[in-house]
C-alpha cells in the first residue's frame, strides 16, 4: 500500500487549499482514509477521515465547519478540502490508510502513511 500525499502550499489566513492523497495497492475499498496534521512542537492531530466503501466520514468536531474530506473512486484519491484557513492550521499534513480502523481519530489505528506535505498560512 502506498500513499502520496500532495498540495503543500503556504496560503494567507482565509484563503483555501486543497490536499490530495494518492492511494494505491489496498486489495479492496473496504479500507479508511484519514488526515493528521503536527504542528510545529507539537503531536499529532486527527482532522478527518473518510471510509472508501461506504462514503461515510469523521470530523475533528471544531474543523468540521471549515475541513471537508471527500474521495474520488475512480482515481483512488482521497481530497482534504481546507477553507478559511487560519495562522493556527499552519502544520504538516499527513494522509494515512487502514483495514480495521475502529478509532478514527487513534493514529495507531492507521498501517500505512504518506509524506506529509506543508501547509503554511501566513499573512
Amino acid at each position: 500500500v502506498q500513499l502520496q500525499a500532495s498540495g503543500e502550499g503556504s496560503v494567507q489566513p482565509g484563503g483555501s487549499l486543497r490536499l490530495s492523497c494518492a492511494v494505491s495497492g489496498f486489495p479492496d475499498i473496504y479500507y479508511a482514509i484519514g488526515w493528521f496534521r503536527q504542528a510545529p512542537g507539537q503531536g499529532r492531530e486527527a482532522v478527518a477521515c473518510i471510509r472508501r466503501h461506504d462514503g461515510i466520514t469523521y470530523y475533528n468536531t471544531p474543523l468540521e465547519e471549515r475541513f471537508k474530506i471527500s474521495s474520488d473512486g475512480a482515481k483512488n484519491m482521497i481530497y482534504l478540502q481546507m477553507d478559511n484557513l487560519k495562522p493556527h492550521d499552519t502544520a504538516t499534513y499527513y494522509c494515512a490508510g487502514g483495514r480495521a480502523v475502529l478509532i478514527w481519530s487513534d493514529e495507531s489505528e492507521y498501517d500505512y502513511w504518506g509524506q506529509g506535505t506543508l501547509i503554511t498560512v501566513s499573512s
